[in-house]
C-alpha cells in the first residue's frame, strides 16, 4: 500500500463516540470514509451528511472491502464485529471495553495476529498529554502506589437515556473502569492478583439485576492497591465526583479539576485543569523542603482533538506496522480486573485473578 494512499474506513455505530471518530478521519486525509453504519437514522454533524448511513456492517465488509473497520457499536457487539472485519483483512479501531467477556477480548486479540492486522482499543486517555505526563511523574516517584480514582456523573435528560442504555451491557464500573485501571496498569508494570467490587442499584429505570453504582479494589503483587469509583443517573452527586490521585511513599501526583466543572460534561472526563506535585522530604526543620508544583495543563486537547489524536495514532500504526502486542495485552488485563469487579459484585466474594 502507497504511504500516501488513504485508509478506506467503515464506521460501524454512530453514538457518541462513532460520530466523533467519524470526524477524525472526515478531517485526516490519510483517512477516506467508505461508508457509515448504523441501525437507525441519526442527526450528523455538517461535515459527514454528505455520507448515507447504511444498515448492514456484513454488507458493507463485502461490498466495499475497506482497509478499516471502526467499531463503535454497544459493547456486547464488539467482539463479533472485530473478528469478522479482521478476518475480512481489516485493521480495527474498537470502542473500549474491547468485549463483554475475557474470553471474547482474548479471541479478537488472536484474530489480529492470526491475520497480521493492527488492533487499536479506544483507550483515549494514552493520547492525552496530561494524562502522559501524570504516568511519568507517578512513574518517577515509584511504588508501591496506593491508587484514588473515580468519575461519577449527574445524568439527566438525553445523557440519563444514554447512560440507560449502556447498562444494558455494561455497568459504570466496566464502561468507564478500563481506561483508569488501564492508568493503575501502565504506572506500575506490577500484575494485579486480587479484585474487590460492590454495586447498588439506585434506581427502578434500569433492570432489576444492573447497578448504577459501584466501586472497585483492585490489589497488585508489588503491594500497590487502588480503588475506582463510578455512578451514573440523576441521583449521583456533584461532590468529589471527579478524583485522580497517586499516592507513593515518596509523594503523590493529583489532577486539580475546576471548581465550575460539571460531571456531566464530555470533557470534564479528560480535562484536567492542573497536576499538582508533592514530594515528601523534609528538612532539619521537619518541614517539607519543596513547596508542591502546579503544572498548568492550559491548551490541552478537548474531547474531539483527542479523537483525532487517537485515528491519527491508527494510520501511524498501520503506516509504520507498530508492534501492538503490549497494546493488546493490556487492553485484556484492565479488561480482566473490571470483569472481575463486576463478578465480586454478584457473587459477594473477592476474585483471585
Amino acid at each position: 500500500m502507497s504511504s500516501q494512499k488513504p485508509l478506506r474506513v467503515v464506521v460501524a455505530g454512530l453514538g457518541n463516540m462513532g460520530r466523533s471518530h467519524a470526524l477524525a478521519y472526515e478531517t485526516n486525509p490519510g483517512f477516506e470514509i467508505a461508508a457509515l453504519v448504523n441501525r437507525s437514522d441519526v442527526e450528523l454533524p455538517e461535515p459527514l451528511k454528505r455520507h448515507a448511513i447504511r444498515r448492514s456492517f456484513d454488507d458493507v465488509l463485502r461490498e466495499e472491502k475497506p482497509d478499516v473497520a471502526s467499531i463503535n457499536t454497544y459493547s456486547d457487539s464488539h467482539a463479533d464485529y472485530a473478528v469478522k472485519a479482521l478476518e475480512a483483512g481489516c485493521h480495527v479501531f474498537v470502542e473500549k471495553p474491547l468485549a463483554t467477556t475475557v474470553a471474547d477480548a482474548e479471541r479478537v486479540v488472536a484474530a489480529a495476529k492470526a491475520n497480521g492486522r493492527k488492533l487499536v482499543i479506544g483507550y483515549i486517555l494514552r493520547h492525552h498529554p496530561s494524562w502522559v505526563r501524570l504516568i511519568a511523574e507517578a512513574r518517577s516517584l515509584g511504588g508501591p502506589y496506593v491508587f484514588r480514582m473515580n468519575l461519577n456523573q449527574q445524568s439527566s435528560g438525553p445523557t440519563w437515556a444514554t447512560h440507560k442504555q449502556l447498562m444494558q451491557t455494561t455497568p459504570p464500573i466496566v464502561d468507564c473502569g478500563v481506561h483508569y485501571v488501564d492508568v493503575m496498569c501502565q504506572i506500575t508494570d506490577a500484575k494485579p492478583v486480587e479484585v474487590r467490587g460492590m454495586g447498588l442499584r439506585l434506581s427502578n429505570e434500569i433492570a432489576p439485576d444492573m447497578y448504577n453504582y459501584g466501586h472497585l479494589q483492585v490489589l497488585f503483587d508489588d503491594g500497590s492497591l487502588g480503588w475506582y469509583e463510578a455512578g451514573w443517573g440523576p441521583m449521583i452527586s456533584e461532590t468529589a465526583f471527579f478524583v485522580k490521585d497517586v499516592i507513593s511513599p515518596k509523594g503523590c501526583v493529583s489532577i486539580v479539576m475546576d471548581e465550575s466543572a460539571k460531571s456531566d460534561d464530555i470533557d470534564t472526563h479528560t480535562k484536567t485543569s492542573r497536576l499538582r506535585i508533592h514530594r515528601v522530604e523534609t528538612g532539619a526543620d521537619g518541614r517539607f523542603k519543596t513547596p508542591d508544583q502546579l503544572l498548568s495543563m492550559e491548551g490541552e486537547p478537548g474531547h474531539q482533538e483527542l479523537c483525532d489524536l487517537e485515528q491519527a495514532y491508527l494510520l501511524k500504526a498501520v503506516r509504520e506496522d507498530i508492534d501492538l502486542t503490549r497494546h493488546m495485552s493490556d487492553a485484556v488485563k484492565s479488561l480482566a480486573v473490571c470483569l472481575a469487579a463486576d463478578e465480586s459484585v454478584r457473587s459477594g466474594r473477592a476474585v483471585k485473578l
